[in-house]
C-alpha cells in the first residue's frame, strides 16, 4: 500500500474511531442517568475515558491533517434504557462496540499510532466483560464479522436522532 494510502486509511479509521468515542460518551450520559448507585463510579470512570479518548482521537486527526468529526446532538440508542438492568446493557453494548472500532483501527493503523489503539481494544473489552459478565475470544472480531461495511457506532447509531 502506498504511503497516500495508509495515511487516507488511518484517517478514515481514526475518524471512525473519533465518531465511536462520541457516540460512548452519549450513551455513558444516558447510562449514568439510569445506572444504579454500586455501578456509578464504573459508569463515570467509563465516561472520562471515553472522553479521554475521544480528545486524543481528536489531536491524531488533526496530525495528520483532517478536521475532526463532530459529536451528533443526539443518537438513536438501540433499546430504551428505562431502568438500571437497561443501563448496564447498553453499557456493555457501548463497549463491544467500541472494542470493534478499535480493532479496525489496530488493523489501519502503523507505527507508534497501534500501540495506543490495541490498549483502548484491551480497555474497552475489559470494560464489556465487567458489564456484560460475558466474554470472546476475540474482542472486537467476532462482533464484526456480519458487519463488514465498518461499525457505525458504538451501540447507538452513527446517524443523528430524527
Amino acid at each position: 500500500m502506498s504511503a497516500g494510502r495508509t495515511a487516507k486509511a488511518e484517517l478514515t479509521a481514526l475518524q471512525a474511531a473519533l465518531a465511536a468515542e462520541h457516540a460512548a460518551v452519549y450513551g455513558y450520559g444516558v447510562v449514568g442517568g439510569r445506572i444504579d448507585e454500586r455501578r456509578r463510579a464504573a459508569a463515570r470512570a467509563a465516561y472520562d475515558a471515553h472522553r479521554a479518548r475521544r480528545d486524543a482521537l481528536a489531536i491524531q486527526v488533526r496530525d495528520l491533517g483532517g478536521e475532526p468529526v463532530a459529536a451528533s446532538a443526539a443518537y438513536a440508542l438501540p433499546f430504551p434504557v428505562r431502568d438500571a438492568d437497561s443501563a448496564v446493557r447498553l453499557a456493555a453494548e457501548l463497549e463491544e462496540r467500541v472494542a470493534g472500532v478499535y480493532a479496525d483501527l489496530v488493523r489501519a493503523v502503523t507505527g507508534a499510532r497501534r500501540g495506543p489503539a490495541a490498549a483502548a481494544l484491551r480497555e474497552a473489552a475489559v470494560r464489556a466483560v465487567r458489564w456484560s459478565g460475558e466474554s470472546v475470544a476475540f474482542p472486537g472480531l467476532a462482533e464484526r464479522a456480519g458487519d463488514e461495511a465498518g461499525a457505525a457506532g458504538p451501540g447507538v447509531s452513527a446517524t443523528p436522532a430524527p
